[in-house]
């Protein structure tokens, strides 16, 4: 049996139907933007692997530092113990992030990252003696798929068949300048009862790339820290330079209480969730009574490899090769972005830093299940690049590695891919 069959008769591929998904590609090799399959067959890595990869596949800096701290130590309990990489990360990381963000609390990826911060934010108002359990959250968003983040999720397809058992989230439109005042009254009106605020800053990913003003934003925030509502910023898929600069923290002056981070994190070598937060949120949690403890942990809390990797992603990300990269990249972006702007088959062009997206026009509803995502999808493979069409939405997610001619040719091949439709 080849790996196809080998792979059909033992795994299930996530948001895979199954029965009527093509054979999975058998990849054996990555290497900077480019990753082969066993056929020889070379592919453009343009959506970042799940848009994690920043410097490209098997980068030989994170690659050496890994190796070097398998042969040192590759695991520890993190309770009661304690490592250097550790240390470093957190301090690494709290430095580059708002001045309030003071404690990091490890994971093992985005969803987790998500749920110990909406349970840091519910403990904090139960360990004080207030009953606020009610979640503020954006339509359409997506904060991953263990039960808590569904439950802050936008309720779609995805969530339904688990409807009964999400708890009550109060959903409101992302800020436009328009809505505002009304977003604001909807929030007073259940100001006490709320536990917590938890957005996507900027942009809203698996919804499609759903883009949105920093300004606009800001005054929600600025709002909610008024009627003394927790704010936690997801900055899973917009953290670590995605949007243009650092964090989409960068864009805003109001400061979350709690922040989530995954993804390119380790720059797509291994898994880790980070949950960042204020000492006002830490210091609820200190107690005599030990039954305000934060009850939460992960077997691979702090994993000493992940934490090596992030440490060697950061170094990359912070130099001027890959700054100059994430520069270049939006300025190419917006160049394109004029181009598809005036295609006759695409509407709603919109691009945040190096995150660009467009959707196609056709007699379909806009949605994650339109059909010519997959005919997009294999026409690119075709053409040696992996796209992962939202439905009608496009867009590219790329590692910071990628040349200008790199680049270009993709920018080509959308193109004629968009003429022949």
């Amino acid at each position: 049996m080849n790996l196809q069959e080998r792979d059909r008769l033992v795994n299930w591929h996530p948001y895979t139907q199954m029965k009527t998904a093509d054979d999975a590609i058998p990849i054996f090799k990555g290497k900077g933007v480019y990753l082969f399959d066993d056929q020889g067959n070379k592919y453009i890595d343009a959506v970042s692997s799940w848009w994690v990869t920043l410097h490209g596949h098997a980068h030989p800096y994170i690659a050496q530092r890994v190796s070097e701290q398998l042969n040192t130590l590759e695991q520890v309990i993190f309770a009661g113990f304690t490592h250097e990489p550790a240390i470093q990360l957190s301090e690494n990381l709290l430095k580059l992030l708002p001045k309030n963000q003071e404690k990091v609390f490890y994971s093992d990826n985005g969803s987790t990252a998500v749920e110990v911060a909406l349970k840091m934010c519910i403990q904090h108002a139960y360990n004080q003696g207030k009953e606020k359990t009610k979640i503020l959250a954006f339509k359409n968003a997506y904060h991953g798929d263990t039960f808590g983040a569904m439950s802050v999720s936008g309720r779609s397809v995805w969530t339904k068949p688990f409807g009964e058992m999400l708890f009550e989230v109060i959903f409101i439109d992302i800020p436009t300048s328009g809505n505002l005042e009304n977003l604001k009254n909807q929030i007073k009106n259940h100001a006490n009862e709320i536990a917590c605020f938890i957005y996507e800053p900027l942009v809203q990913g698996a919804a499609g790339m759903l883009m949105y003003e920093a300004q606009n934003l800001d005054e929600l925030m600025k709002f909610c820290r008024e009627q003394k509502i927790l704010m936690v910023q997801d900055e899973v898929f917009t953290g670590f330079g995605r949007t243009g600069k650092l964090f989409a923290a960068n864009y805003l002056s109001e400061k979350p209480d709690i922040m989530c981070f995954s993804k390119g994190l380790t720059g797509g070598t291994m898994p880790m969730g980070i949950t960042t937060c204020s000492n006002d949120i830490f210091n609820a949690f200190l107690s005599d009574d030990k039954y305000k403890t934060l009850f939460h942990g992960h077997s691979f809390t702090a994993n000493p490899l992940a934490c090596t990797a992030a440490l060697a992603s950061m170094e990359l990300l912070l130099g001027e090769e890959t700054q100059q990269n994430i520069q270049r990249i939006s300025e190419q972006h917006s160049q394109f972005s004029e181009v598809l702007t005036q295609h006759s088959k695409v509407e709603n062009v919109r691009q945040t830093g190096t995150i660009l997206a467009w959707e196609i026009k056709n007699d379909e509803q806009a949605s994650y299940f339109n059909e010519i995502g997959k005919i997009l999808y294999n026409e690119f493979l075709k053409r040696g690049i992996i796209m992962r069409p939202l439905g009608n939405v496009m867009y590219l997610v790329l590692p910071y590695c990628i040349t200008s001619e790199e680049l270009f040719f993709i920018y080509t091949q959308i193109l004629e891919v968009l003429d022949e439709l």
